[in-house]
């Protein structure tokens, strides 16, 4: 019998419908445990499950699962952790983005369960999830180890991010980098390293500095880093030829980053430069998938959104800067340079 090729590929379709599934798979193996007990040693189904406290057999099919996703690997029966997992999805590494996870496990993934009247409505949905007005993140962490935990996730992302957004352009012309919102210090560390007569300096909520101290301290270039408490839309900002903002435009609106960008622009010298870390929308918003989804993120969970490079030129130029250039990384941030 003849294939009937007027019938569509349905491999987009079947694919997003196990995509969530993945996802969570990933996620209740961080919640559990998993990943954490097998990067100490390599176990068997049984000795996993007595040591996690969970049912052996709904154990085993979530091992069977997190191999197919290859996120542990098997040998006979006895189950492994990948250097992937050991890196990115286990407590004590330096590179751990378990906070992210848990966080997108805990609390995002309920806010996505609105995604439809956010459609509808154009606002987010901690009111309508949770009940909460007001800066969001100061709900959620309602303790110094949940924001250390988010913070370290995020810095996960950041390690691995930061070192392609500071060579996305020659900043070697400028001498003091100031980090807006530079939460662990990752990005003016990672500058630091790739310029070696850059000073940094690292600003941020006054929770947010104990752990930037920490991570700064332990890099091999803290000689040249400082941190700064502050609120970057209430105090003035730390003087430098050189500013960052990280993933911050994107959580707000068009207002509100303008002013934001009014007041890095007033503190700037003539010639000094602002460096935008985010992740671009193609011209033609047919993609990248990895930016659709987040733009689809802050609108769950945040007054902001993704933009495209001529949108963040748009309100750059409104600022008062007059040089805008975008370069794409090929990693979870694009670059955009602004010159004054």
């Amino acid at each position: 019998m003849a294939h009937d090729v007027s019938i569509p590929d349905p491999s987009p379709v079947l694919d997003l419908l196990s995509a969530f599934r993945r996802s969570k798979a990933m996620f209740a193996g961080v919640k559990l445990g998993v990943f954490d007990s097998l990067s100490r040693s390599p176990k068997r189904q049984l000795e996993l499950a007595a040591e996690l406290q969970v049912e052996e057999t709904a154990l085993g099919r979530l091992l069977d699962a997190l191999v197919g996703l290859q996120l542990l690997t098997r040998d006979e029966d006895l189950y492994a952790s990948t250097p992937a997992a050991d890196a990115y999805l286990t407590s004590g590494s330096p590179r751990r983005m378990t906070g992210y996870i848990n966080y997108s496990n805990d609390v995002g993934w309920r806010l996505w369960e609105h995604l439809e009247d956010a459609v509808r409505e154009g606002t987010h949905r901690w009111q309508q999830t949770y009940g909460w007005d007001g800066p969001i993140f100061s709900h959620f962490f309602k303790d110094d180890a949940a924001k250390r935990e988010f913070l370290m996730g995020m810095h996960g992302f950041g390690l691995i991010s930061s070192p392609h957004v500071v060579t996305a352009f020659d900043l070697s012309r400028f001498r003091h980098l100031v980090d807006v919102g530079g939460a662990t210090g990752h990005l003016v560390i990672a500058a630091c390293e790739r310029y070696p007569e850059l000073q940094g300096t690292v600003f941020d909520l006054p929770t947010v500095i104990p752990l930037a101290n920490e991570i700064v301290a332990a890099s091999t270039v803290a000689d040249r880093i400082q941190t700064v408490p502050g609120d970057f839309f209430a105090d003035p900002l730390p003087s430098g030829d050189l500013y960052f903002l990280g993933r911050i435009l994107h959580d707000w609106n068009e207002e509100q980053s303008l002013r934001l960008l009014r007041t890095i622009y007033a503190a700037l010298p003539t010639g000094g430069a602002l460096l935008v870390g985010e992740k671009l929308i193609d011209e033609d918003r047919r993609g990248p998938d990895w930016a659709q989804m987040q733009d689809l993120n802050m609108l769950v969970c945040t007054e902001g959104r993704e933009r495209t490079l001529s949108e963040y030129e748009g309100l750059l130029k409104l600022a008062g800067f007059t040089d805008v250039s975008g370069c794409a990384t090929g990693s979870p941030l694009d670059a955009i340079l602004a010159i004054k």
